[in-house]
């Protein structure tokens, strides 16, 4: 009788225990609103997954160029809402902005290479990113005669404006939403590597840059297009150091409100979609430097090389 006492007295408080546990949360709140989270606790970036993958294990690697353009549909949720008071979600730009506000150091575009040069370049100061890094105004009409214009103006349309007195930053919501309307692509470093300790193929975004929207005249020869192409560079960014941003954020959601991914999630998931303008090759080349005004070579060319790809991880298992 003991026994059987003592077996239904350790079952009850086990029961107990597990209700005490799992604590069961009501997905409506005792207002009667949904329990949907529009941004990631504080704590959110310490919780990202770092892979160290040993040099001696990565056997091969290539270094790939992608643009992420907005106006396709899969990367709407990196667009939207192109407004900075938004009091749930952020879009993508807006993620970057206040991550530059807050400190994040960010590169400048090289004098010569479109390539991000992290080891051989300084990170802007404060004094250097409102004249080198953001968009200013669009000089469409004649004000020559004033000598004070362009410098009040161009202070007005800086999406960032320094105080040197207080040496702070301050993003200027004015100017946010004329300029993110048409902040419509990103351009992407990556570098795809074998890891023969895991045995598949890698692929890691290195660096992604927001790019000024230019129009390329179709007249133009292929240096003019690779140097508007460098000329639209904002800034370089570090993606691992951008990260803890991506994932303090959540993107917002397309058809299912339920269903949360971070900025970070979204990269690293790759739900994005993109296309190929250059690869890491012995001609320091990138597709338009020798395809230019052929849209069908182009389009043969970013197949050619996202082939290379595929068909490198499936013939590791040939025999």
């Amino acid at each position: 009788m003991i026994k059987k006492l003592s077996i239904i007295a350790c079952l009850f408080l086990g029961v107990v225990t597990a209700q005490a546990q799992h604590q069961v949360i009501s997905f409506f709140d005792e207002l009667g609103t949904a329990r949907i989270q529009t941004q990631e606790f504080s704590q959110a970036h310490d919780t990202i997954v770092m892979v160290d993958h040993r040099l001696d294990d990565v056997i091969w690697s290539r270094y790939i160029y992608r643009i992420i353009d907005m106006r396709y549909k899969q990367n709407y949720q990196l667009y939207f809402p192109p407004k900075a008071d938004d009091p749930d979600y952020r879009n993508l730009f807006k993620v970057i902005l206040d991550a530059v506000v807050d400190g994040m150091p960010i590169y400048p575009r090289g004098a010569e290479s479109i390539k991000p040069d992290f080891k051989n370049s300084q990170p802007m100061t404060k004094a250097q990113i409102p004249v080198d890094a953001f968009m200013p105004v669009d000089k469409t009409e004649d004000h020559s005669d004033d000598d004070d214009y362009w410098n009040i103006a161009r202070s007005n349309a800086m999406l960032i404006n320094y105080d040197s007195v207080t040496d702070q930053m301050k993003a200027n919501p004015y100017s946010f939403q004329d300029v993110v309307k048409n902040q419509i692509k990103y351009l992407v470093q990556e570098i795809v590597f074998f890891d023969k300790h895991t045995s598949r193929l890698h692929t890691k975004i290195m660096a992604i840059a927001p790019l000024h929207p230019v129009l390329i005249s179709a007249s133009q020869d292929s240096t003019q297009i690779m140097d508007q192409l460098r000329q639209s560079i904002m800034f370089w960014i570090p993606f691992d150091g951008l990260r803890p941003y991506l994932a303090m954020q959540y993107a917002i959601p397309n058809r299912n409100e339920t269903k949360r991914v971070t900025y970070d999630e979204f990269f690293q998931k790759r739900l994005f979609t993109s296309y190929i303008v250059g690869e890491g090759n012995m001609y320091n080349r990138w597709i338009p430097d020798y395809k230019f005004n052929d849209i069908e070579g182009i389009r043969k060319e970013q197949e050619r090389i996202a082939a290379e790809l595929l068909n490198f991880e499936q013939d590791l298992w040939e025999y």
